[in-house]
């Protein structure tokens, strides 16, 4: 008997604890937010009353606090050029690394200048695919530019994959400007 009442009050104490918990309000972040009923003013409940006097009133500035917004770094523009990659590879051509030269030149006059090397892909593949192909392309330019007298602790390489596409078409002519190591200045 005594072990009935326990699990009466047992059962009884869970049913209360969870039919005691507030549900949370979710509102999405695109929905739109309703006024509350206290928050509604009805026009005939709104008196209105005439100026005494004859000049403008001036506008008031609300002071609103918000908080700062999060600003991401400017990448500096640069002088630096592109390099292109052939399907499925991360070699460098003859093209690339006249590319890669002459982007040294711009790398010795701005000796204080700290290069990332973005590597991109095109659209085919798996996501994990393109980010390791990336990372190859990124790293081998970044080896290039070591191998010409660029201090390595002045480079970084970061992998984008497929996901920032130069040119969004599904074509040859487009993904081969996807297949890219872009260059970007991130302080001087």
């Amino acid at each position: 008997m005594k072990t009935m009442v326990g699990f009466c009050v047992v059962g009884a104490l869970g049913a209360l604890v969870v039919s005691g918990c507030a549900k949370e309000n979710v509102v999405k972040k695109d929905e739109a937010i309703a006024p509350s009923a206290t928050t509604q003013v009805k026009q005939s409940d709104v008196k209105t009353t005439k100026s005494i006097a004859a000049t403008p009133a001036k506008p008031v500035q609300e002071s609103v606090k918000t908080a700062p917004a999060k600003v991401e770094p400017q990448p500096l523009t640069t002088a630096l050029e592109k390099i292109y990659f052939d399907f499925d590879s991360y070699a460098l051509s003859d093209q690339a690394r006249k590319t890669l030269t002459d982007n040294v030149g711009y790398l010795r006059k701005n000796a204080a200048a700290k290069l990332r090397i973005e590597g991109n892909c095109d659209e085919r593949g798996s996501a994990e695919y393109n980010i390791a192909l990336g990372e190859k392309r990124a790293k081998t330019a970044m080896k290039y530019l070591v191998t010409m007298g660029i201090p390595a602790d002045r480079l970084t390489t970061i992998s984008y994959g497929k996901e920032k596409p130069a040119d969004p078409g599904h074509n040859e002519s487009a993904w081969a400007k996807n297949r890219r190591d872009d260059f970007t200045i991130v302080s001087k």
